[in-house]
Protein backbone atom coordinates (compact mmCIF):
# COMPACT_ATOMS: atom_id res chain seq x y z
CA UNK A 1 0.00 0.00 0.00
CA UNK A 2 0.99 3.63 -0.71
CA UNK A 3 -0.08 6.57 1.19
CA UNK A 4 0.39 10.15 -0.07
CA UNK A 5 0.43 13.12 2.35
CA UNK A 6 1.37 17.00 2.30
CA UNK A 7 -1.01 18.01 -0.03
CA UNK A 8 -3.13 21.23 0.48
CA UNK A 9 -3.78 24.69 -0.59
CA UNK A 10 -0.74 27.37 -1.39
CA UNK A 11 -0.56 30.94 -2.75
CA UNK A 12 1.38 30.95 -6.26
CA UNK A 13 5.30 31.03 -5.21
CA UNK A 14 4.97 28.70 -2.86
CA UNK A 15 5.77 25.40 -1.76
CA UNK A 16 5.00 22.01 -0.33
CA UNK A 17 6.63 18.50 0.25
CA UNK A 18 4.48 16.00 -0.93
CA UNK A 19 5.52 12.25 1.04
CA UNK A 20 4.74 8.58 0.07
CA UNK A 21 4.86 6.11 2.25
CA UNK A 22 4.68 2.47 1.98
CA UNK A 23 3.29 -0.39 4.07
CA UNK A 24 3.94 -4.17 3.51
CA UNK A 25 6.50 -3.80 0.95
CA UNK A 26 9.72 -2.39 0.40
CA UNK A 27 10.19 0.36 -1.61
CA UNK A 28 14.22 -0.23 -1.96
CA UNK A 29 13.58 -2.29 -5.34
CA UNK A 30 11.38 -0.47 -7.20
CA UNK A 31 11.10 2.97 -9.28
CA UNK A 32 8.89 5.12 -7.99
CA UNK A 33 7.31 7.94 -10.24
CA UNK A 34 4.82 10.73 -8.87
CA UNK A 35 1.84 11.76 -11.39
CA UNK A 36 -0.71 14.00 -11.46
CA UNK A 37 -4.46 14.68 -12.90
CA UNK A 38 -6.06 17.84 -12.98
CA UNK A 39 -9.79 18.37 -14.13
CA UNK A 40 -10.39 17.61 -17.56
CA UNK A 41 -6.96 16.62 -18.08
CA UNK A 42 -5.20 13.09 -18.57
CA UNK A 43 -3.03 11.95 -15.81
CA UNK A 44 0.32 12.81 -16.79
CA UNK A 45 4.16 11.62 -15.20
CA UNK A 46 5.81 14.21 -12.90
CA UNK A 47 9.19 12.61 -12.12
CA UNK A 48 10.65 9.68 -11.16
CA UNK A 49 13.32 8.09 -9.08
CA UNK A 50 15.44 4.94 -9.67
CA UNK A 51 15.82 2.23 -6.96
CA UNK A 52 19.61 1.14 -7.88
CA UNK A 53 21.74 4.56 -8.62
CA UNK A 54 18.98 7.49 -7.52
CA UNK A 55 18.87 8.90 -10.70
CA UNK A 56 15.70 11.05 -11.16
CA UNK A 57 14.10 12.55 -13.96
CA UNK A 58 11.61 15.38 -14.90
CA UNK A 59 8.89 16.72 -17.08
CA UNK A 60 9.88 19.83 -18.57
CA UNK A 61 7.49 21.96 -17.04
CA UNK A 62 8.73 20.94 -13.33
CA UNK A 63 12.37 20.75 -14.00
CA UNK A 64 13.87 22.94 -11.99
CA UNK A 65 11.27 23.64 -9.50
CA UNK A 66 10.22 20.21 -7.94
CA UNK A 67 12.69 17.58 -6.12
CA UNK A 68 12.01 14.01 -5.68
CA UNK A 69 14.29 11.77 -3.31
CA UNK A 70 13.84 9.12 -1.53
CA UNK A 71 14.72 7.49 2.26
CA UNK A 72 14.75 3.43 1.99
CA UNK A 73 15.17 3.58 6.08
CA UNK A 74 12.07 5.35 6.35
CA UNK A 75 10.43 3.58 3.01
CA UNK A 76 9.00 7.28 2.09
CA UNK A 77 10.00 8.85 -1.30
CA UNK A 78 9.60 12.65 -1.27
CA UNK A 79 8.58 15.33 -4.17
CA UNK A 80 9.36 19.00 -2.75
CA UNK A 81 7.98 21.59 -4.91
CA UNK A 82 8.85 25.02 -4.97
CA UNK A 83 7.75 28.33 -7.05
CA UNK A 84 4.53 26.70 -7.63
CA UNK A 85 2.12 28.02 -10.42
CA UNK A 86 -1.57 27.75 -11.00
CA UNK A 87 -1.20 24.83 -13.70
CA UNK A 88 0.81 22.62 -11.11
CA UNK A 89 -2.87 22.68 -9.10
CA UNK A 90 -3.94 18.42 -9.28
CA UNK A 91 -4.23 15.61 -7.85
CA UNK A 92 -0.98 13.66 -7.20
CA UNK A 93 -0.23 9.71 -7.39
CA UNK A 94 2.50 8.32 -6.75
CA UNK A 95 2.98 5.08 -7.86
CA UNK A 96 5.99 1.79 -7.62
CA UNK A 97 7.14 0.60 -10.89
CA UNK A 98 6.38 -3.37 -10.54
CA UNK A 99 8.56 -4.14 -14.05
CA UNK A 100 11.84 -1.50 -13.83
CA UNK A 101 13.81 -0.84 -10.98
CA UNK A 102 15.04 2.47 -13.19
CA UNK A 103 13.20 4.96 -14.28
CA UNK A 104 12.48 5.23 -18.41
CA UNK A 105 9.41 7.14 -19.08
CA UNK A 106 5.81 7.00 -17.43
CA UNK A 107 4.25 4.92 -18.54
CA UNK A 108 0.92 3.54 -16.49
CA UNK A 109 0.44 0.42 -16.65
CA UNK A 110 4.23 -0.58 -15.73
CA UNK A 111 3.29 0.81 -11.93
CA UNK A 112 1.59 -1.56 -10.55
CA UNK A 113 1.05 0.03 -7.54
CA UNK A 114 -0.71 3.03 -6.63
CA UNK A 115 -1.92 5.50 -3.83
CA UNK A 116 -4.88 7.37 -3.28
CA UNK A 117 -3.71 10.65 -4.52
CA UNK A 118 -3.58 14.06 -2.56
CA UNK A 119 -4.69 17.28 -3.92
CA UNK A 120 -2.67 19.85 -4.29
CA UNK A 121 -4.23 23.50 -4.88
CA UNK A 122 -2.20 26.90 -6.08
CA UNK A 123 -4.07 29.43 -5.87
CA UNK A 124 -4.10 32.77 -4.67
Amino acid sequence: QLVESGGGLVQPGGSLRLSCAASGFTLDYYAIGWFRKAPGKEREGVSCISATDGNTDYVDSVKGRFTISRDNAKNTVYLEMNSLKPEDTAVYYCAANSIRSVCSGYVSHEYGYWGQGTQVTVSS
